[in-house]
């Protein structure tokens, strides 16, 4: 006989079955994402809370940097049944008011200890469906998002250092996300993927200016081709304006394939021409501790114990973290400037979030290991 759980209780079934069955797949998944962006370029953090149905798992984890230091904090346990109360271990997310305001706290966990609230500047806004196969054969991403900008408010304590989170010098996006995607310990690989992985290229930069915020997601492959063009204007009203199909250029750090600044030219639906400017202030790689693809440390949806927590610290100098770097994307403190013909520019806050990972041919770019000129 099926279970009955809490959420039964509310009207919000959408298949003929209890609400907490999601279907067969492993790798269903159901995850919050934030960050807290420094203007100052001195501290950059990323965090978030998923739930693995079928894995039996969650997890949460907090990821800060600060000069070269890298430190994370991760937490897991077995699934409950008692979503509406967002927790794992000393890690605990509230929503105080959907979409509007919510509440980050980390009690005191291996020297570092969270309490920050999270208030919404712009509404949230649907991302395009994201599908990515493996070669011909196998969907392995089948993800939805809704993003949001925000700015935050409280405190972080680490190793006895506190800083003072304050609005107007921390912007903060954030994005829910659930559908299909790899978790958990890795699944037999079968058949090859044919054709075999050539490259990709992304860029995601949800962006906060004084009176509009813009979300932007594209994703390219080895040749350029776009799977995913997704570019939006939304306004304190909620109203949302396509911004076309944009044309990008990257500046990247000599000798690496890390984003200094980058240029992406849009058009407005009036036929205004625009020219956003974005710029990196400082940067996390989330492959390193925050467990995205290729961290070797920690991964989201692995089992490791009831009640599990560790705190892991890199020195982003070191030679074995920088030689991971190309293999993965990298989150950065975007300065963002935005310059529209007719008009003053403006300077907005957000999320410069970018990757090159293997061949992208219009970058440059025709191996796995090469990288920017010295």
């Amino acid at each position: 006989m099926p279970g009955v759980f809490p959420l039964d209780e509310y009207p919000i079934h959408q298949i003929p079955a209890p609400i907490e069955w999601v279907g067969g797949d492993r790798n269903f998944y159901d995850r919050s994402y934030w960050n807290a962006l420094d203007h100052s370029g001195e501290l950059m953090l990323i965090t978030g809370i998923g739930y693995y149905p079928n894995l039996g798992t969650k997890d949460a984890f907090f990821v800060v940097r600060r000069g070269d230091e890298q430190i994370a904090l991760h937490f897991g346990d077995e699934i409950d049944s008692d979503r509406l109360n967002q927790h794992c271990g000393n890690y605990r997310l509230e929503v105080v008011e959907p979409l509007t305001t919510s509440r980050l706290v980390i009690a005191e966990t291996d020297g570092i200890a969270v309490d920050m609230t999270w208030r919404a500047s712009f509404p949230a806004i649907p991302e395009q469906r994201h599908v990515m196969r493996s070669g011909s054969h196998r969907t392995i991403i089948d993800a939805q998002r809704f993003a949001q900008v925000g700015t935050w408010e409280g405190s972080i304590s680490i190793d006895g250092t506190g800083y003072a989170v304050t609005p107007d010098r921390f912007t903060g996006t954030r994005d829910r996300s659930w559908g299909l995607r790899p978790i958990g310990e890795a699944e037999p690989a079968g058949r090859p993927a044919d054709p075999p992985f050539g490259g990709m290229w992304w860029l995601y930069a949800p962006i906060a200016f004084d009176d509009f915020a813009v979300v932007i997601i594209i994703q390219e492959d080895a040749d350029g081709e776009r799977s995913l063009n997704d570019c939006h204007r939304v306004w304190p009203d909620g109203r949302t304006e396509q911004l076309g199909w944009p044309l990008v250029s990257t500046t990247y750090r000599p000798g690496t394939r890390l984003p200094a600044t980058g240029t992406l030219a849009l058009r407005t639906r009036d036929g205004a021409e625009v020219r956003l400017e974005l710029e990196s202030k400082l940067f996390l790689a989330i492959g390193v501790g925050g467990g995205y693809s290729p961290d070797p440390d920690w991964l989201h949806g692995q089992w490791h114990g009831e009640n599990f927590t560790e705190r892991r610290n890199y020195d982003m100098t070191a030679p074995e973290v920088v030689g991971r770097l190309p293999f993965g994307l990298t989150d950065n403190v975007g300065r963002a400037v935005w310059h529209e013909e007719g008009k003053e520019p403006r300077v907005g806050w957000g999320l410069y979030e970018h990757g090159v990972i293997g061949v992208h041919r219009p970058s440059g770019f025709t191996d796995f290991f090469q990288a920017a000129p010295e």
